[in-house]
């Protein structure tokens, strides 16, 4: 069997434009039964990927930092609350709060994650593609560029429904 995140690395990039068309195509199957579908994918596909192999998210997006992730953060590391948003935190194009830095700065050599006790809840919940999958096809379809899990997810769903 291949190697998913070999694979990922040779097919994501000409495989984005139609990724990105079918999630457009399967907002019209959003509900229960889409996320439940989705759900089991990702079961199976996470079956056969360690995120510890590739640390894709924490390389190359920034997540979203809420009030409550930057006060246990601060806390953990020792920083005021003001210090720790001087320097590690910004606000993006899109008025969200996030880290400044990628690769994160939390991000260890061997891909582990300095403050995974403490990580925000983006990184808690990422790839986003066990839960609430339909409220979040627009990211899918940009996280699949850094996350194997969600390349392998669309290409298996767009294998089983037809759009």
């Amino acid at each position: 069997m291949e190697d998913p995140i070999q694979s990922w690395k040779n097919k994501k990039d000409g495989a984005q434009k139609a990724l990105k068309k079918f999630t457009k195509k399967l907002s019209q199957h959003r509900g229960k039964r889409l996320d439940q579908f989705a759900a089991d994918t990702h079961e199976k596909v996470f079956q056969n990927i360690d995120c510890l192999d590739c640390a894709g998210c924490c390389s190359g997006l920034p997540p979203i930092v809420n009030k409550t992730d930057a006060q246990r953060i601060s806390k953990k590391i020792g920083l005021s609350l003001a210090e720790f948003k001087k320097q590690y935190l910004t606000i993006d194009e899109d008025q969200d709060t996030v880290f400044q830095q990628t690769p994160c700065s939390f991000l260890m050599e061997d891909k582990k994650c300095s403050i995974y006790e403490f990580r925000p809840k983006a990184c808690r919940e990422y790839p986003h593609t066990d839960v609430n999958f339909s409220k979040n096809l627009s990211y899918h379809a940009k996280n699949l560029l850094y996350c194997p899990a969600t390349f392998h997810i669309l290409e298996q769903l767009k294998k089983n429904i037809p759009v």
